[in-house]
């Protein structure tokens, strides 16, 4: 009796959203590394403020913002819950984005299809959970801000840079997400298909029987 099965090797031919997930993942660590350390987040005429730090220009008009009452330089964040907030908010996500990352480079380097989709099932709750967090810092700093705004002593200000970056690492761990969460419902369906070729196989008697999967470009042949 010959028998035709779906090839055990059809996960490694289709792992492209797997990588773009995992560039996603790289971009977004350089992206935020970028914004943690900038104090590029919130500008005025001679100030600048980001999560960790403020920074005073020389010949800044007085009051100084908040009433601030240090010179020029670059001192300590202000001690405000909001910013703190936003920092620990922004540190957990550059954490949790790390561990989806090399959980995805796990899986894109494994040979075995369950420990593939055990890899890619955990990035995609950590990147689930960095993108949770890092759009709650990107909400809370410029709302407490607003709250704040009659102590800034300044007619005018922006959101600089740093804080644009955030809203770039929050599309890309967007998009990565929702690769692997798609691909994760591929690979569910092919674990169907396949399951239900070999219940074919297995229930059928003597002569032959084709299973063909929808995702694979090979076929293996098995001689009984």
């Amino acid at each position: 009796m010959i028998m035709y099965t779906v090839a055990e090797d059809h996960m490694g031919d289709t792992e492209i959203a797997q990588v773009i997930a995992f560039i996603c993942g790289i971009i977004v660590i350089l992206l935020m590394i970028m914004g943690l350390a900038s104090t590029d987040w919130l500008m005025a005429l001679g100030w600048r403020q980001g999560l960790f730090a403020h920074c005073i220009e020389e010949a800044a008009p007085t009051p100084l913002p908040f009433n601030v009452p240090d010179s020029a330089g670059c001192f300590q964040a202000r001690d405000v819950a909001y910013i703190k907030a936003a920092a620990a908010l922004c540190v957990v996500c550059l954490i949790t984005d790390i561990a989806a990352t090399i959980l995805t480079g796990l899986g894109l380097r494994s040979q075995d299809n369950r420990d593939k989709h055990k890899y890619y099932r955990f990035a995609v709750f950590c990147m689930g959970f960095a993108l949770v967090s890092l759009l709650i810092a990107l909400v809370i700093y410029p709302v407490c801000f607003a709250a704040e705004l009659n102590f800034g002593n300044r007619p005018m200000w922006e959101f600089g840079w740093a804080y644009g970056v955030g809203w770039g690492a929050a599309i890309f761990l967007f998009g990565g997400a929702v690769l692997l969460l798609c691909d994760k419902e591929s690979e569910e369906i092919y674990y169907k298909e396949r399951k239900i070729v070999r219940d074919d196989i297995g229930g059928g008697g003597g002569g032959s029987m084709i299973g063909m999967g929808h995702h694979g470009g090979r076929s293996g042949t098995q001689l009984a």
